[in-house]
């Protein structure tokens, strides 16, 4: 049994507290370390919360665009400020801010809107076949694996092992929050869309560092997963140079689509 984490999620989002006008703190921890900086997943996950928190009025989120500018380092400080860029009647921008005292280290773009009637529904994200969470092996057991992902309970469900040298880089794993209290929210959700490791990983033959530069994210179901299992794809499409462009989705447990994300991912190996 893994130990349980320090700092849980529903935890972490009650520290995250009021520092001024609309400006939020949050003083980063290592159990949700990945390498020298933080959990991407989760910085992101605190800019939607504290955009959600800015307009507690503001439709669903539908979309989000994260630009990673620099690494957030265990014990820092975090100043998160929200600015409202655009506001339509059925959609508003809000931007997020994420800096220590030396500066920016993460820009988010979130996106808000009302659901609007219409003529026309199609859905090609099929939900994948495989095995129940149960029946699946773990899958954070490598001793490489973050601290953060102590955070998370996965199960390989299809695909390649990170770090397995595979000539295919995709993977399936089952994931969910261990905290038994995450809150089933836009930022519960979030934090659970980067936790897999990036496709190109899977084809390494030994441990080498990555970061994201980018991800975009559009939410295009209505459930929040709480602490339930969802499913996980991760799939490289173009890996050279030194980067890995990939495609990820999210399903909830009974199939229905949540999550479909892009992500920019820098190699040094």
């Amino acid at each position: 049994m893994l130990e349980l984490p320090k700092l849980s999620f529903s935890n972490l989002i009650a520290a995250l507290q009021p520092d001024g006008a609309d400006s939020h703190t949050f003083e980063t921890h290592a159990s949700w370390a990945q390498g020298r900086t933080i959990y991407g997943g989760l910085a992101a996950a605190l800019a939607v919360e504290v955009a959600r928190r800015h307009a507690p009025q503001l439709p669903p989120l539908r979309a989000a665009q994260f630009a990673f500018t620099g690494p957030l380092a265990s014990g820092d400080l975090l100043r998160l400020t929200p600015r409202q860029v655009a506001a339509g009647r059925s959609s508003t921008f809000v931007e997020v801010s994420v800096g220590t005292s030396t500066g920016a280290t993460l820009r988010a773009l979130p996106w808000f809107g009302v659901a609007r009637t219409s003529a026309y529904a199609y859905n090609d994200m099929a939900f994948p076949v495989v095995p129940p969470p149960e029946q699946c092996s773990l899958f954070f057991v490598e001793d490489f694996v973050p601290s953060f992902t102590r955070q998370f309970d996965g199960q390989l469900a299809g695909g390649a092992r990170a770090v397995s040298g595979s000539a295919v880089p995709e993977l399936l794993i089952w994931l969910r929050h261990r905290d038994v209290d995450a809150p089933a929210s836009e930022a519960g959700l979030i934090a659970l869309g980067d936790v897999q490791p990036p496709a190109a990983m899977l084809m390494f033959t030994s441990p080498a560092p990555i970061s994201t530069a980018t991800w975009s994210i559009d939410v295009v179901g209505h459930a929040m997963p709480g602490n339930d299992w969802v499913l996980a794809r991760i799939r490289g499409e173009v890996i050279g140079d030194g980067y890995c462009s990939q495609a990820m989705q999210l399903w909830s447990a009974d199939g229905v689509p949540l999550l479909l994300s892009r992500q920019q991912v820098a190699m040094y190996v």
